[in-house]
């Protein structure tokens, strides 16, 4: 079985609702995984915007999730850690947790939810960068998976 995420919040590659971006609620949307491969003794989610003006922004990473875990509801806190033992780190707004679209009046962002199911244990603190994360995923990747929702400011 291949490794797939998904939101029911929004299609593939269609616009993400209001709520999850930073003009309205700014909450995290429905997420669901399948496929977590066996050996998987993690699971890392890296949400980014690669259409930033200043290169790819990050707007949610969790990771250290149980590998038995199957998504992450809507509205997670915006806390070190979230239930089962899970981290967050520091999106490019310099914040915990989800931080929502909020590119800049133009074209359209596509916002990209990858999740990595590991090899290994990220016995690692919360509050990490995005740098810092995708270093230590290094060499652990087993399966990817992506979902992706584009938002546009006009």
């Amino acid at each position: 079985m291949k490794l797939e995420i998904r939101s029911s919040a929004f299609e593939y590659g269609k616009p993400i609702p209001l709520q999850y971006t930073g003009l309205g609620r700014d909450i995290s949307p429905p997420l669901e995984w399948t496929g977590v491969p066996a050996e998987a003794r993690s699971l890392a989610l890296v949400v980014e915007d690669p259409d930033a003006p200043v290169g790819t922004w990050s707007h949610w990473l969790v990771y250290a999730l149980p590998p038995q875990s199957r998504g992450l509801a809507e509205d997670q806190p915006k806390t070190q850690y979230l239930a089962g033992g899970a981290r967050q780190g520091l999106n490019d707004f310099r914040r915990l947790g989800y931080g929502g679209p909020l590119p800049p009046p133009g074209p359209p962002h596509r916002y990209f939810f990858r999740l990595h199911a590991l090899d290994c244990e990220l016995d690692l603190p919360p509050g990490l960068t995005r740098a810092r994360l995708l270093e230590a995923m290094k060499g652990h990747v087993l399966a990817e998976a992506e979902w992706m929702g584009t938002f546009q400011r006009k």
